[in-house]
């Protein structure tokens, strides 16, 4: 297989933490062949500035999307710009015939994202959503608790509550363009895509819809939201062996940007039969900000292994009704690489996507859905899916 000739379009932190150093790391499966930089301060730009001289070689620097577009060497478009390009950006690419892969969020709205689907489908392009954190060690660690036998002595028994938060301490503005009263900016979209899609997959769509949000610092644009709770309501959960049935399951998706604590708390899980608590988050963005050179996403021992003073736990009843504490590790280490592995899978042999497109569109739908409850201060009804 012809490695994919790629370009990465931005070069600040998720271009060059989230992107670049995959695409160099998988050099049978890609070729770094063009990033854009507006206005690069040196020949090699902010990718040699990060990974040096040997990284950058043979790599055009395009100072334009047109002239992105008009290459006819680029076969796949990285879209990692401020979240109010994506939609615009993604389009004009699948119009020129480039593979896409686009960053979270995908879009503003719901309609884009759906115009977005169908142009891709139309033109039998690869359009493909970065929903990276489905590969977080804990998140994968999650999936195989969730997945335990009932009898098992660490099952949860029947869920009827799931919360996952995405808490930060700052109390000043980062200075950037996330700072900026834009469309799909602010914390829902920052991060709430993810919560959202993570549930999504565990649990499917929700039946109805609770949301807050709100700038808690009270700084910068007062749209700009910092703080959010969401509430996805479904009906009760299948029934495990217990002496009690839930009358409802809920999952609770929270960030706040006023949270004092290290580790933050990541998830709170609660069943029938137990309650499973896990602090701290996925070490891979931490090492990709750092990594000395993108070979170590492949080849270092130690990338993506969550360390065990953050494994999370479990208390379950015991036989005899009380309270067992147990460790639930995070055996599986987070590979972010998986997702980039899949792309080239879809693009070359037309496997199927890990993540498909309509499933990065739903999360949108229920951002925008999460929106006008908070507006309107109410509980609305989630539509099926079509």
């Amino acid at each position: 297989m012809a490695p994919i000739k790629t370009c990465v379009i931005g070069v600040g932190l998720g271009g060059l933490t989230f992107h670049a150093p995959f695409v160099l790391a998988l050099p049978h499966l890609f070729t770094l062949h063009a990033v854009m930089e507006r206005n690069p301060a040196t020949p090699g730009g902010k990718l040699q500035a990060r990974f040096g001289e040997e990284a950058a070689k043979g790599v055009t620097i395009h100072r334009t999307y047109d002239a992105v577009l008009a290459d006819p060497d680029v076969e796949l478009v990285v879209i990692s710009t401020p979240s109010e390009t994506h939609y615009e950006f993604a389009k004009k690419a699948l119009e020129a015939g480039k593979h896409v892969l686009v960053d979270k969020p995908v879009t503003a709205h719901f309609s884009q994202a759906q115009e977005l689907g169908a142009l891709a489908k139309s033109k039998n392009l690869v359009l493909y959503p970065f929903q990276n954190r489905r590969w977080d060690s804990d998140f994968l660690a999650l999936r195989k608790l969730l997945d335990l036998p009932a009898d098992h002595p660490q099952s949860l028994g029947t869920l009827y509550e799931f919360e996952s938060r995405f808490d930060r301490f700052r109390v000043e503005l980062k200075g950037t363009w996330k700072d900026l009263p834009l469309e799909a900016n602010g914390l829902v979209y920052d991060l709430a895509a993810h919560t959202i899609d993570q549930v999504l997959v565990l649990f499917g769509r929700p039946t109805k819809l609770t949301a807050f949000r709100e700038n808690i610092r009270g700084i910068g644009s007062k749209d700009v939201d910092d703080a959010f709770t969401i509430f996805l309501h479904y009906p009760p959960r299948p029934a495990a062996p217990s002496h009690v049935q839930p009358t409802s399951f809920t999952a609770i998706l929270r960030g706040h940007i006023l949270s004092v604590r290290s580790p933050q708390v990541r998830y709170v899980v609660r069943g029938t039969h137990g309650t499973y608590l896990k602090y701290g988050v996925d070490v891979q963005e931490d090492q990709l900000k750092v990594i000395p050179s993108p070979a170590g996403i492949v080849q270092s021992e130690s990338y993506g292994v969550e360390p065990e003073e953050i494994y999370g736990t479990v208390e379950s009843l015991g036989e005899g009704g009380e309270v067992v504490k147990s460790v639930w590790p995070s055996t599986e280490r987070g590979q972010y690489v998986k997702l980039f592995e899949n792309v080239a899978a879809v693009i070359r042999d037309g496997a199927e996507q890990a993540v498909k497109w309509e499933e990065s569109a739903e999360v949108i739908e229920l951002i925008e859905l999460a929106y006008k409850s908070a507006a309107e201060e109410r509980t609305l009804p989630v539509p099926p899916r079509q």
